[in-house]
């Protein structure tokens, strides 16, 4: 059976992106367990892919610059340097699966790595990150539709709050052209190292009987190296220019500044790849850096009556019960959000709050972002205190994705915009409900 989803198309023609209506019902003719699981093994033998697995060795590509100013892979000693430590910090098991644990630290900022691998943090987590997630295939059974509770989204108290963050911006930017170049080229420089093309081979007995075909690998696998020559080379600059829309002579600058000329001729389309990647990256937290919000007119803003009009849903495995929000439920992504809706609901301080859907999103220049909650917290009885606060493990920027970051400021930016008039919502990036109380 081929499983094929069409995105959703509405009344006007436009595409409907939101996983609340574009989701995937697969009725089996087995149970919900035994369905999850064989459908992940089919995909790992037809890929060739372990969902959920680290390897000692997943690390050893990962660039390292010397003293010397020169770069070199990690190496495979290294890399199960580390592999043992994910283990130790119950990140992975004896066998290499992802627990929750590492789930939980990637999502929240908080994985640790050994003193001797703080530069390579980053890294180390981007590969986690790719190798963490399993194919997302949820009960069917267990899904709920949220409904609103009205006595809290129609108080006063919540049209406060909600006529504070509604309103709609657009932005502007500025960027300075030397820095972008400055940075891309050591973005490139200090990228992994490109290797030149391997042919690896295997040695396995196959036995056919009559429970089918079995494969047991012997010793004796190798790699070996292709020493390719005369090797036509592809248009770099146009290639890149393509990919990047910068100007030729600005790539020109970037490529001969970050010396790896050489890592082109050795496998060419390894290191577009990987010039194209560093190159956009640079881009994207370019734009942020000298980024500026306007408020739109009055008549742009989030009605209220959407968290009526837009279904919500969730799993039993991730609702929380809750009394003070616009929803008879909270639906949290990991621990750090249910540990933050907990806090609301038993602190008295804490009067309404919503855990903001996917429709509320702020425009960036790395696309949308969907903040986490608008909070109104009452000070000594009488004072109105308005949030919109962003949930995360650690609050300093080493703990979080360049992207991230990058979104966070727009985030900022754009509620520093919403600042008018009396006692307007303040933007905050917090652990728990005591960063938001000071």
């Amino acid at each position: 059976i081929g499983h094929v989803l069409r995105l959703y198309v509405n009344k006007e023609g436009q595409r409907i992106r939101g996983f609340e209506v574009n989701t995937l019902t697969v009725i089996a003719p087995e149970r919900y367990e035994d369905f999850a699981e064989n459908l992940q093994k089919e995909m790992e033998a037809d890929t060739g892919i372990r969902f959920g697995v680290v390897e000692e060795h997943q690390f050893a590509a990962i660039a390292v610059t010397g003293a010397d100013g020169k770069t070199a892979p990690l190496g495979f000693d290294q890399s199960a340097i580390l592999w043992a430590h994910l283990k130790s910090q119950g990140y992975i098991d004896a066998k290499g699966k992802v627990q929750d644990a590492l789930k939980m630290a990637l999502k929240d900022g908080t994985l640790t790595v050994p003193e001797a691998f703080k530069a390579q943090r980053e890294q180390v987590a981007q590969i986690l990150r790719k190798l963490a997630g399993r194919l997302e295939i949820k009960n069917a059974d267990e899904r709920r539709t949220i409904r609103t509770r009205q006595a809290v989204l129609n108080s006063p108290k919540f049209k406060a709050l909600w006529d504070r963050i509604k309103h709609k911006t657009t932005y502007r930017v500025q960027f300075d052209n030397e820095k972008l170049v400055e940075n891309c080229t050591d973005a490139l420089r200090n990228a992994p190292p490109i290797l030149r093309p391997r042919l690896q081979w295997r040695k396995a007995d196959i036995a056919i009987g009559k429970a089918g075909v079995e494969a047991t690998e012997r010793e004796g696998a190798a790699t070996v190296v292709l020493e390719e020559t005369n090797i036509e080379l592809p248009d770099l600059l146009t290639t890149l220019q393509d990919n990047t829309q910068l100007t030729r002579r600005t790539l020109h600058r970037i490529i001969t500044g970050s010396r790896r000329l050489d890592d082109f001729k050795r496998n060419p389309q390894q290191f577009i790849e990987l010039a194209t990647e560093a190159i956009n990256r640079c881009k994207r937290l370019a734009v942020v850096d000298g980024i500026k919000y306007e408020r739109l007119g009055d008549a742009c803003y989030y009605a209220q009556e959407l968290f009526e009009r837009e279904e919500l849903s969730g799993y039993l495995r991730n609702l929380l019960d809750s009394q003070k929000s616009v929803y008879e439920h909270v639906v949290y992504d990991f621990g750090v959000e249910a540990a933050f809706a907990d806090e609301l609901e038993k602190n008295a301080a804490v009067k309404v709050y919503a855990k903001l859907p996917g429709w509320f999103t702020v425009p960036t220049p790395l696309g949308s972002y969907n903040p986490d909650w608008a909070v109104l917290v009452e000070k000594e009885g009488t004072e109105h205190l308005y949030f919109v606060v962003e949930t995360k493990g650690g609050l300093f920027a080493d703990d979080l994705r360049n992207t991230e970051r990058a979104k966070i400021a727009c985030g900022k930016a754009h509620f520093n915009a919403l600042a008018v008039g009396d006692s307007p919502a303040r933007y905050i990036v917090a652990r728990s409900l005591n960063d938001v109380l000071g």
